[in-house]
């Protein structure tokens, strides 16, 4: 028996696969498909963005140079420069319903402690690329992945779970079901899954233009839709405010393509070849909670919504990365009473509220006689450093905020990147996948205390280039502040500590 099988080999599974052995579980995969990267994963359909926050989880376990290198990106152009004392202004570029965020206008003054480090932006990828570089962290930490079996049926037991796939029964103290946006665990594990329907049916295709010219490149929001040209070769998106009938319902053949095309765009372009085309909706839905006894949900299994922002895998990302370490916990029997259950209390308000944004723009989007007028007060308002601002922190991911029950401002929030003046960074501590215990002080006050919770917190002490007024700060191994303190405060750490970790007799 595995301590959990997990379901789908995605960007997701594997990343929550990895986390899970990285803390000494035995970690089996399931995946339905019999290929590793299936051409829907691969460049010019699989073009995905890692934003800012995906890029630091990824610099926090040690990933980011080779995800990015897979990418085709410089890490140096991710990270801001080796010297800097300052985190520089933010040059990625988000986008509300197909109007680009100009990042000269965020106001960098309301975005609290930030600190410079290697992973301050985010950069294009595809899902091949990401799954490639999980793929081989996974098998490099000892996880077991089994392809062409899809989960046909579920059952829970008292101490564990049976899943059946391919044929056969694979049983697991857990199972977490990271397969995609019609996800049969979700199905058959019985969750309840609730939302909006579709507005619209997406395309994405490659394709061969007998006139490309007549399509200009980026977002083109038309009285009839909205179509996408991006530099990959034969790159093309479309959204048809059909109501999501034609979605799956029959062959995306040249000439369908074509004629939406024409539609949405007022053109007579000709398309001479479709070379691979999917579509898709922007049906928007979640589940009620992530969990249910021994099964657990991440990433579009738990909530599907449009692709629009690229958030999806964004969003699956931090849910793998908030339930790793709480369920590799559960699994050896340290965790304190009530954490596996703060990841959906963490993370269903976080998925809620993307797909909020994500309705909001489709409703920006949609064509109608007041569309165009609604339209220019938006980007109006995103012109302002106030619109800007709000924009970059709902899409960038660094400034998600959990209810932790302090009145502390960063308790809760993403850990700044804190540099130590030999170099040593968080992120540099944090490669392990364990809570990290920050100690600026001149004498090491925590020392002791920390000694208590060893194999489950790093320590570190030592002044810091810039430690925000702050004598220590507890990290969990996501990355989020547990606990902050401008004293060293040896009881108010210790009860943190045991809050999240348990206290060290258990």
């Amino acid at each position: 028996m595995h301590d959990v099988v997990v379901a789908g080999a995605g960007p997701v599974g594997l990343f929550l696969a990895s986390e899970l052995a990285l803390s000494g579980c035995s970690v089996l995969v399931l995946e339905r498909d019999q290929e590793p990267t299936p051409p829907l994963k691969a460049l010019p359909l699989g073009l995905r963005g890692l934003n800012a926050g995906s890029a630091e989880t990824f610099y926090r376990r040690g990933l980011l140079e080779a995800t990015a290198k897979a990418s085709g990106v410089d890490v140096e152009k991710v990270g801001a420069a080796p010297a800097a004392v300052e985190a520089p202004a933010p040059r990625e570029l988000s986008h509300f319903a197909g109007m680009t965020l100009d990042a000269a206008d965020i106001d960098t003054a309301a975005l609290p402690f930030r600190l410079p480090g290697p992973a301050m932006e985010g950069f294009m990828t595809s899902l091949e690329a990401v799954a490639a570089v999980l793929s081989e962290r996974a098998s490099a930490l000892g996880v077991e992945i089994v392809r062409g079996v899809p989960v046909t049926a579920v059952s829970q037991e008292d101490e564990g779970v049976v899943a059946t796939a391919g044929g056969q029964q694979y049983r697991a103290r857990w199972l977490v079901g990271c397969d995609g946006g019609r996800s049969a665990v979700r199905e058959l594990a019985g969750f309840d899954f609730t939302g909006t329907e579709p507005l619209f049916t997406g395309y994405v295709a490659q394709v061969a233009f007998a006139d490309p010219e007549q399509l200009p490149l980026g977002f083109n929001l038309t009285p009839n839709g909205m179509y996408l040209r991006t530099p990959l070769e034969g790159h093309l998106g479309m959204m048809d405010f059909d109501g999501g009938t034609f979605d799956r319902s029959q062959p995306l053949t040249r000439d369908h393509l074509q004629t939406v095309l024409r539609r949405i765009s007022g053109t007579d372009v000709t398309l001479d070849e479709v070379r691979l085309a999917s579509s898709f909706t922007d049906r928007a839905m979640q589940t009620t909670t992530y969990r249910k006894d021994r099964v657990l949900l991440a990433g579009d299994a738990a909530h599907i919504h449009s692709p629009l922002g690229g958030q999806g895998l964004n969003l699956g990302i931090g849910d793998a990365m908030n339930l790793g370490w709480k369920l590799a916990a559960t699994v050896h029997g340290r965790a304190p009473e009530g954490l596996l259950d703060s990841y959906t209390s963490e993370r269903h308000p976080v998925g809620a509220a993307v797909l909020d944004w994500s309705r909001a723009q489709v409703a920006t989007m949609k064509p109608g006689p007041d569309a165009p007028a609604l339209r220019r007060l938006v980007r109006d308002l995103m012109s302002t450093p106030d619109g800007a601002t709000h924009v970059y922190r709902r899409t960038s991911g660094l400034f998600h905020h959990y209810d932790l029950g302090s009145e502390h401002p960063l308790v809760g929030r993403s850990a700044p990147d804190f540099r130590f003046d030999d170099g040593t960074r968080l992120g540099d501590l944090m490669h392990q996948g364990q809570g990290v215990a920050l100690d600026f002080t001149a004498d090491g006050a925590l020392r002791g205390a920390a000694g208590g919770w060893a194999g489950r917190l790093r320590y570190a002490s030592g002044s810091v280039r810039d430690g925000l007024g702050l004598a220590a700060v507890l990290v969990r191994p996501d990355g989020v502040v547990a606990w902050a303190s401008d004293t060293p405060d040896r009881d108010a750490f210790e009860q943190a500590a045991a809050q999240w970790f348990a206290t060290p007799e258990s």
